[in-house]
């Protein structure tokens, strides 16, 4: 269609960050070992030592328990990875919007063709799209113009697009409200969008 999409910069997801060995303060903690096993409850200390001993760092993963849990493991991974998962996981988000395309009842056919495409674009990025013919004066006389001017945009787009609310008149305005199919990325030939973060 001759658009390009322009990925929106996302702040970078702020995971939290458990505490880690000289930051717990609980004098005595429920251990998990490197491997995953439960040792039990030991002191502070104790599980500092195993932690040093296995070069790795001991890690309050349910600072609410009595006593708190800790685990050993290497930090930096442990957090990279729950920051991976943090992004991928809003990269599957999508907030759904409803774009208003607005139209005359006596639109030229370039500017009709202007916004169609626009409206492509809109229901490319998995939004919905309104549809409104807004009347002026005595154009309200002729509001048939309208109802077919919508009529004509849901049958040239019927193969990417659901309607959700059929042509009906509001006051000086007519429209409808579309959204795009499950698979319109496939239909059209375009890319998924996915929402990127700043790295």
């Amino acid at each position: 269609m001759g658009w390009r999409s322009r990925s929106k910069a996302k702040m970078k997801p702020v995971v939290p960050k458990e505490k880690t060995n000289r930051e717990i303060k609980a004098t005595s903690v429920r251990l998990i070992d490197e491997n995953g096993n439960q040792v039990g409850v030991v002191s502070l200390g104790e599980a500092l030592s195993k932690a040093e001993r296995a070069n790795m760092d001991l890690v309050e993963i349910s600072p609410n328990a009595s006593p708190p849990v800790c685990k050993i493991m290497v930090f930096g991974q442990y957090h990279y990875q729950k920051e991976r998962k943090m992004r991928e996981s809003r990269k599957k988000q999508h907030i759904v919007q409803t774009k208003e395309v607005k139209f005359g009842p006596n639109t030229e056919e370039h500017d009709y063709t202007f916004k169609k495409n626009n409206a492509i674009k809109f229901l490319s990025l998995h939004n919905k799209v309104k549809f409104t013919v807004r009347f002026r004066g005595r154009q309200l006389a002729h509001k048939e113009l309208g109802f077919k001017l919508l009529e004509k945009l849901v049958e040239e787009l019927k193969d990417i697009i659901d309607v959700e609310h059929s042509p009906r008149s509001e006051g000086r305005t007519i429209f409808t409200i579309v959204s795009p199919k499950k698979d319109i990325n496939k239909i059209l030939g375009t890319p998924e969008i996915i929402e990127e973060e700043e790295e």
